[in-house]
């Protein structure tokens, strides 16, 4: 190969090495990668505003929901407790049958855990609201209790399980409806208490003005004598 061919050859591939990296520094220069400080995407969510807040998990008026809680339904919830308790006998955990109003850790034969020996020294029963608590989570009302049981999370769920329960050899009556006469018995008060308030006020006002009118009177007697 001549000299002159192999310039041309070397200049060929030098002007095409330069031209493949000038090629690469446009486009990294038009296409370059932008780093950003929080990948991933940005949602955006709109806060609910709207709708009703929820209803607070507290105990409902037993005189009321007791009488109308489905015995059937509780009886299928119980279902979820039969790999641990029984009506009949003690079992992983103790014999329910009787166990509303019963006194807590007292189920003859059966070995309590010493957070329910501490539970049974202040609480005298098994009374609704307690088993309304303790059955929606039981670690969480009893920590350290033997009974692992996840707990039932829907109120209308303990409700009638309690019904059904209750039909066990329950020693707890079932109160009276609570009466939803307060309202009214408040209003009455309020509209008595500003008429008792204007009586006392004008009461005031007369013995204010009697006593100035005896005042005058006693101030202008020298001088008619």
């Amino acid at each position: 190969m001549s000299d002159l061919t192999f310039n041309k050859v070397a200049g060929a591939v030098l002007a095409t090495g330069l031209a493949i990296f000038g090629l690469r520094e446009l486009s990294s220069g038009i296409f370059g990668d932008e780093k950003v400080e929080k990948p991933g995407y940005a949602v955006e969510v709109a806060a609910d505003t709207g709708g009703e807040a929820a209803a607070a998990d507290v105990p409902p008026d037993w005189g009321t929901v007791l009488p109308k809680a489905d015995v059937a339904a509780g009886e299928a919830v119980f279902a979820k407790c039969q790999s641990c308790h029984s009506l009949t006998a003690n079992s992983t955990g103790p014999d329910l049958n009787g166990v509303v109003g019963r006194k807590p850790g007292t189920e003859a034969g059966y070995s309590y855990s010493p957070a329910m020996q501490a539970f049974a020294a202040k609480q005298p029963i098994w009374d609704y609201e307690h088993i309304y608590e303790f059955v929606k989570n039981p670690q969480a009302y009893i920590p350290g209790s033997k009974m692992t049981f996840v707990g039932l999370k829907k109120p209308e769920d303990r409700i009638n399980i309690i019904a059904f329960l209750h039909t066990k050899g329950s020693t707890l009556p079932i109160p009276a409806p609570k009466p939803a006469a307060a309202a009214p018995a408040a209003a009455a008060g309020n509209a008595a208490a500003p008429a008792a308030g204007n009586a006392t006020a004008a009461a005031g006002n007369a013995t204010v003005a009697a006593a100035g009118n005896a005042t005058v009177t006693a101030a202008a007697a020298p001088a008619a004598k």
